[in-house]
């Protein structure tokens, strides 16, 4: 990565609340507290790492309004509202450097359909195929060999990494960022039994996407058996994640790498789900709850609450059980001493 930032560059997008110390360097590189040298930025966006701040070589360093210590020699602290978003930030003008949009344009070896509809500030790259009825927007940008299916909608300023599948009649809001191998609109998983068979369910419903959603690699959002499967606006979702038919995703959640959720669960807004998390068909996690890391959740979770645990329960009340867990070989023991000294148990001697 070649970067070079004159001090003004980084005050400009970090918006300092204060500056501490002076440095005569260039910033030439971004890195960790421990393994920055002269000519780097680092940042303290975990308190845990606090203490590696005044040992840090690195010439400019992004601190939190508490930190109260001394910048070294040709070393400058710039404090900051949030270290971590001011250097997201200036990872944003890094990453426009590093991948900047092409030309608009359509590539040669990209198939659009005669009915299909690409804005002229569009990018369609190579080997795509745009079907019959499908519309891409303003300033919406398709990488190599990206699928849009017939009748869907490409919004503003979207971006789709190689490999993305949008199937039929789904739809992207604007600034929706699909990552490779990610599928929208397959097909949801159903199915009745019937005389001695599995009989496929048509799923005949649709995906929308909100604005400024994020998903991850090889994750899949099913289409639904009637009316839409929705992800809404602001959500983020992590890679290998599959969401299916029938789910509605509200505003503004986070939901974590290996997630299965099944169909016809309402997740409302601000709703955080955490690695590796089950959530069972037909269920409503409440706004604002937090689901932690491999929890399977089989009943619905109250609103601004946090779950933990399989099955998952409320998190005070799962770390409680989790502590008598760890008691439970002790307890055997002392369970099969007090059987032996009562003379009744596996140990007892017979009469």
């Amino acid at each position: 990565m070649q970067v070079s930032f004159t001090q003004a560059d980084i005050a400009a997008l970090a918006a300092p609340l204060r500056t501490v110390g002076a440095t005569t360097e260039v910033i030439r590189g971004i890195a960790s507290l421990g393994s920055a040298r002269e000519g780097d930025i680092s940042f303290l966006g975990n308190p845990k790492y606090r203490p590696a701040v005044a040992l840090t070589r690195a010439s400019i360093v992004l601190l939190p309004p508490d930190y109260a210590g001394e910048p070294g020699a040709n070393q400058m602290h710039m404090i900051v509202e949030n270290p971590s978003v001011a250097l997201a930030r200036l990872c944003s003008r890094v990453e426009q450097a590093l991948w900047p949009k092409p030309a608009p344009g359509i590539h040669p070896s990209a198939v659009v359909a005669p009915g299909a509809s690409v804005a002229a500030s569009a990018t369609v790259g190579p080997l795509c195929v745009v079907e019959s009825g499908a519309t891409i927007g303003e300033g919406a940008h398709l990488q190599a060999q990206v699928f849009v299916g017939r009748g869907s909608a490409v919004g503003r300023d979207c971006w789709l990494m190689p490999g993305v599948v949008v199937c039929a009649e789904c739809s992207l809001g604007e600034r929706v960022r699909l990552h490779p191998g990610v599928v929208v609109g397959s097909d949801g998983f159903g199915y009745e039994f019937v005389k001695g068979r599995h009989e496929k369910v048509p799923q005949v419903g649709t995906v929308e996407i909100g604005n400024d959603v994020e998903i991850g690699s090889n994750s899949t959002v099913d289409r639904s058996r009637f009316e839409k499967t929705v992800v809404g606006e602001g959500t983020k979702i992590d890679n290998l994640v599959q969401v299916g038919h029938n789910v509605v995703i509200g505003k503004h959640c986070l939901i974590c790498a290996q997630v299965g959720i099944a169909g016809s669960v309402t997740i409302q807004d601000f709703v955080v789900v955490g690695g590796q998390v089950g959530i069972v068909g037909h269920l409503t996690i409440g706004a604002g709850a937090m689901i932690a890391a491999q929890s399977g959740v089989k009943d619905d979770i109250a609103p601004k609450t946090s779950a933990w645990g399989s099955p998952a329960r409320p998190i005070l009340l799962e770390q409680r059980i989790w502590a008598l867990r760890n008691r439970l070989p002790e307890l055997f023991k002392r369970v099969d001493a007090l059987e032996l000294k009562a003379g009744v148990g596996k140990g007892a001697k017979k009469r």
